[in-house]
């Protein structure tokens, strides 16, 4: 009789093997739930900020801008320019010749309505914010924008005309939410 024990000791069967076994699955069962609670604030991390997600998307109120005049909101940490172009501004964007420009685009593809342009206003170049925002400010050769870092002159379309940007001012994904409202982002 003590030989068939220590026959099933040795053979890891009877109590002593399930007990094992148990333990086995609960000591891995609880490795998981360590790896899982550990893992989840890591991964939780690359979610983006609250403020971040606040700035994913603003609504700018058009009914104080008169024709003529410029403001600049923050979009995503950058500066975006919204104008109200005059129809001499306008007349001006469109008569320009697309194919002598660096970066061919016409005013109609860069506007969702005539009188109102969106861009963000950073230079191509390094970066630079462009004077042009304030009636005291200059704004360059062609009426829209200058970079006073290195030159670079935009028309009233934002399209680059002289300097060293490669391209044109940016345009955010927008859309107008009614007739004096417009959402960016």
């Amino acid at each position: 009789m003590a030989e068939t024990a220590k026959s099933s000791q040795k053979h890891g069967g009877g109590a002593d093997a399930s007990r094992r076994d148990f333990l086995y699955l609960a000591s891995g069962a609880m490795g998981a739930v360590g790896v899982a609670a550990v893992a989840w604030p890591l991964v939780d991390t690359l979610n983006p900020s609250a403020d971040v997600l606040a700035l994913a998307s603003t609504e700018v109120d058009l009914s104080p801008i008169q024709e003529g005049m410029a403001i600049t909101v923050t979009w995503r940490g950058k500066p975006v320019f919204v104008r109200h172009r005059t129809e001499a501004e306008i007349e001006q964007a469109r008569s320009v010749e697309v194919d002598d420009l660096r970066d061919p685009q016409a005013d109609a593809d860069r506007v969702q309505e005539a009188p109102w342009l969106v861009v963000i206003g950073i230079c191509t170049h390094l970066g630079c914010i462009p004077l042009g925002n304030k009636p005291s400010e200059p704004r360059g050769d062609w009426g829209g924008w200058f970079c006073p870092c290195h030159g670079s002159h935009y028309d009233t379309a934002g399209r680059i005309r002289k300097g060293p940007a490669p391209e044109n001012l940016p345009v955010p994904q927008y859309q107008f939410v009614d007739d004096t409202t417009i959402k960016i982002g």
